[in-house]
């Protein structure tokens, strides 16, 4: 197949991950969850629509069930580009082995800055084991009142305690637990979390092309500097994993040259529909070049600097409008601002249907309106 239009790259990109249509109903949580790749989990609450998005009839309290500790089928740990991302718990292994000590090599230099040299690391980690082993999920502050004990000392209030946690993640000993109330995070021994999860997965340069898959899996069709961007990866190791990836991976013509997509599958020829994402989703998150899902004339109304993305309306895979929303005690409504025009008429009726599983998804009545001016 050569000579994708744009339309046929983004309907493509939205179906695979997971925001096409009703091709959600009956999608569990780890499904949804390996559709974008891996969520963007450094929010809670972001993460739980991110889930909604890419499913049909679960809830926001069934992200949380897959995290907890009668589950355990989704885990948190920083991953790509060094970012929380939440994962099905048969991936998290495999992921940190190739990923994470560059992760840790990345911000060595901030832990420094933060009194954490790698002597006070290495002790840490052994400290980290002790007061771990066979407890609860623990809070970061009780983490840190407990290492005390153990003669590692940490300011509560700096940033020291928070990248010492990443480091012991990069390096496979820990990982996210469930939230605690008011979605306060804690940590796990990754070993014993996992007990029941059986060890082993890709390595080398097996693992590099299994996420090269995963990569166009989710966000094809695309470019290798995508996957790059998308994992942290310098270019010529996401080149090496596409490489290696052989036939699992086919080249199709896109607007502006090559694109790569998963073998075996084709563009959808119908309009992939009304989608509501909220902040830091994935889908914007894949590429390196993100003009065909975001207008440059609007980028910087969604993506606002410092990392951070603003929830959308996609229509047909395409950013059309951006929301926010206020809640009181009648429910949650919706202000939404169209971002182009004209501004599609096939929006606004879809917005209703939205709207209202976004409602059903927080247990919460909601509905929407327009934004005023701003």
């Amino acid at each position: 197949m050569t000579g994708l239009t744009a339309a046929q790259v983004r309907r493509w990109r939205a179906r695979a991950q997971g925001l096409y249509g009703d091709e959600g109903a009956g999608r569990t949580v780890p499904a949804a969850v390996r559709l974008a790749g891996g969520l963007q989990a450094q929010d809670a609450k972001a993460a739980r629509l991110q889930v909604r998005a890419r499913s049909g009839g679960l809830t926001a309290a069934d992200l949380d069930a897959a995290c907890g500790a009668a589950d355990r089928g989704v885990v948190r740990g920083w991953l790509m580009r060094g970012t929380l991302h939440a994962v099905p718990a048969t991936d998290l292994r495999w992921l940190t082995a190739l990923l994470g000590q560059r992760v840790a090599d990345s911000a060595r230099g901030r832990r420094r800055q933060l009194g954490l040299d790698d002597e006070l690391c290495g002790r840490a980690l052994t400290a980290l084991e002790r007061v771990l082993a066979g407890r609860p999920p623990m809070t970061r502050d009780g983490v840190v009142a407990a290492l005390a004990g153990h003669g590692i000392v940490l300011d509560p209030r700096s940033q020291a305690p928070a990248h010492l946690m990443l480091y012991a993640a990069a390096m496979g000993l820990v990982c996210r637990g469930p939230e605690a109330a008011a979605d306060v995070s804690t940590y796990v021994l990754r070993e014993e979390w996992l007990a029941a999860v059986p060890a082993g997965g890709p390595e080398g340069d097996e693992a590099l092309a299994e996420l090269a898959v995963r990569h166009v899996t989710s966000y094809g069709p695309s470019t290798a500097a995508d996957f790059a961007r998308w994992s942290g990866l310098p270019l010529g190791a996401a080149r090496r994993g596409r490489a290696a990836a052989g036939e699992r991976i086919a080249e199709v013509g896109g607007p502006d040259g090559p694109l790569a997509v998963a073998a075996g599958t084709g563009p959808p020829e119908q309009s992939a529909g009304v989608r509501l994402t909220g902040h830091f989703d994935p889908y914007l998150l894949g590429y390196a070049d993100r003009d065909l899902l975001l207008a440059p004339s609007i980028a910087r109304r969604i993506a606002t600097g410092g990392g951070l993305l603003m929830p959308c309306v996609l229509y047909d895979g395409e950013v059309v409008a951006t929301w926010r929303h206020t809640r009181r005690a009648a429910g949650l409504t919706l202000h939404v601002e169209p971002l182009v025009a004209p501004f599609p008429a096939a929006v606004e009726p879809a917005l209703d249907a939205e709207t209202a599983d976004l409602g059903r998804f927080l247990s919460v009545p909601a509905g929407w309106e327009w934004a005023a001016p701003s």
